[in-house]
């Protein structure tokens, strides 16, 4: 080994301490903030410790002055940092669509790093319960991806609950092809209806004698081929290290702009970045022109419309409901004027949240 080499191996491990030392400070600053939270808060209030809007803020803080790592990997570094932080504050107890390994639970990982309380469940109607039943301070649920649409089972849930979406996370979907064993002859392939379609040419290339078989979920066709010989799963990259699987090809859908975007929701209301989304839900007249009216609203107010949906109500036959995304936040003045605009020309409004912009 050159002495040159050997000096800078010196180098990165002087540092290695010193960036140790400095978690372990920011983590005990961590603490102060649980402290003067605690003491402060109102009786009977709970405490607050993940701040979307905050913790936004310091990753922004941080990549600016970053000019060697790759954004987006100083992001992951830095959410870790942060997750383990909150975490000792308190525990983050987060409900999502489960099992383990869903692209749900990558997104929970995601936006909250991997330190804290996971709790998988079964539909996104218990994800909702948990978190109204305050079982989990947070819930992770899919809203929409960029081929299929919209999840209507979550829109219609997020009518009826009281709880507020308080960011989102956007996730960009790549489906592997995962086996027990790489010399195995593959006679079944097991996925979510989905992931079949947006893998199925891929397949039928390659396999094309095998039998495709739907299953609930990416990661119950995983749990599968750990109990069966000759069968693969089309499942993500983290399913493939949960379950010990071996990932014969990575990258095998279609689409290589697939993205599924979901919600984080809570009891929190998220406060401004400058850099947000609202959602919200609303009902109009049944008369002429009505929807237009409605519209002109965003258009007067210079707001960006970035998505509208309708949904039936299913209180009344052909009446709808009007799902929106825009950009702002309702803490601003224009975005709040809008909405009285809103309340006074419609049947009925309803903000959904405002949110940090994924």
């Amino acid at each position: 080994m050159s002495l040159r080499l050997r000096q800078i191996r010196q180098s990165i491990d002087k540092l290695d301490k010193e960036i140790v030392k400095l978690i372990n400070k920011r983590a005990s600053l961590a603490l102060d903030v649980a402290k003067i939270k605690n003491e402060t808060k109102n009786k009977g209030d709970g405490i607050i410790y993940y701040v979307p809007s905050r913790e936004k803020e310091v990753i922004k803080n941080v990549i600016s002055v970053n000019n060697v790592i790759g954004e987006e990997a100083f992001k992951n570094i830095y959410t870790e940092i942060i997750s383990a932080c909150r975490n000792l504050e308190a525990p983050t107890k987060i409900a999502f669509l489960g099992p383990w390994a869903t692209f749900t639970h990558q997104a929970a990982i995601r936006n909250f790093g991997s330190t804290g309380c996971f709790i998988p469940v079964s539909s996104p109607i218990k994800v909702i319960a948990e978190v109204e039943s305050n079982r989990a301070d947070f819930g992770v649920v899919p809203i929409e991806n960029s081929n299929e649409g919209s999840v209507n089972v979550t829109l219609d849930m997020l009518v009826r609950t009281e709880l507020k979406i308080c960011a989102e996370v956007s996730l960009e979907i790549e489906q592997c092809f995962l086996v027990k064993d790489p010399e195995d002859k593959i006679l079944k392939v097991y996925s979510h209806p989905h992931a079949l379609a947006q893998s199925r040419n891929w397949i039928l290339r390659n396999y094309p004698d095998v039998e495709l078989i739907s299953v609930s979920s990416t990661a119950e066709a995983t749990k599968k081929v750990t109990k069966e010989d000759c069968a693969a799963a089309v499942a993500s990259e983290v399913a493939a290290k949960i379950y010990n699987l071996y990932i014969l090809q990575k990258g095998i859908q279609e689409s290589r702009k697939n993205f599924t975007r979901f919600f984080v929701v809570g009891k929190i209301l998220t406060k401004a970045t400058g850099q947000d989304k609202t959602s919200l839900v609303f009902t109009i007249r049944d008369e002429v022109g009505a929807l237009y009216s409605v519209l002109e609203i965003f258009n007067k107010s210079n707001v960006n419309l970035m998505k509208i949906e309708s949904r039936p109500t299913k209180k009344r036959a052909w009446e709808y409901m009007f799902f929106v995304d825009f950009k702002g936040h309702t803490e601003e003045r224009n975005i709040a004027n809008m909405v009285e605009n809103l309340r006074r020309s419609c049947v009925f409004v309803k903000s959904l949240g405002s949110y940090p912009e994924a």
